[in-house]
């Protein structure tokens, strides 16, 4: 797996062009069962993608936290959710509350997520390839392609099906 991961940002760069061009004619006009394809290969691909093995995401790039996000994750810790955002987070560019350093502080050695179970909804959502009107979250998606094994093979497999 952690070829596949070293290769990864390689591979995406080499075909970012390809995707692009591919995404832009999606955004135009995508196909009247885009959100069904989406949900199969995503199904398909997290079948036989254990995440456990990767947490390139976790690893490499911070979730945004929202409000709720940080309410849940502070209650869990039992924190006041001001103290949560000086001890974890800080505001980014955009203004949103980022991770203060990646990797992830909730990620442990064996890549489990110590806050699994009250994750930020961004995590949760990761790679974001069986959201609904998927087609609307292109550029996005190109950022994943880099990072997440299976956003890769899902767009690989897109592209296949999809012409």
């Amino acid at each position: 797996m952690q070829d596949q991961i070293n290769s990864l940002a390689k591979r995406a760069k080499d075909k970012h062009k390809e995707n692009k061009l591919f995404f832009n004619k999606l955004k135009k006009k995508p196909p009247k069962q885009l959100d069904y394809i989406m949900q199969e290969l995503h199904d398909a691909e997290f079948r036989k993608t254990d995440c456990l093995e990767c947490a390139n995401c976790c690893k490499t790039t911070g979730p945004l936290f929202t409000d709720k996000d940080i309410s849940r994750i502070a209650r869990h810790f039992k924190m006041k959710p001001s103290d949560f955002i000086d001890t974890y987070l800080i505001l980014d560019e955009e203004n949103d509350y980022v991770l203060q350093a990646v990797p992830c502080t909730f990620l442990g050695d064996d890549n489990y997520c110590s806050i699994y179970e009250v994750r930020p909804k961004a995590c949760r959502e990761f790679p974001h390839t069986d959201r609904k009107k998927f087609q609307q979250i292109s550029n996005l998606t190109l950022k994943n392609v880099a990072i997440c094994p299976a956003a890769y093979n899902i767009v690989e497999a897109m592209k296949t099906q999809i012409k």
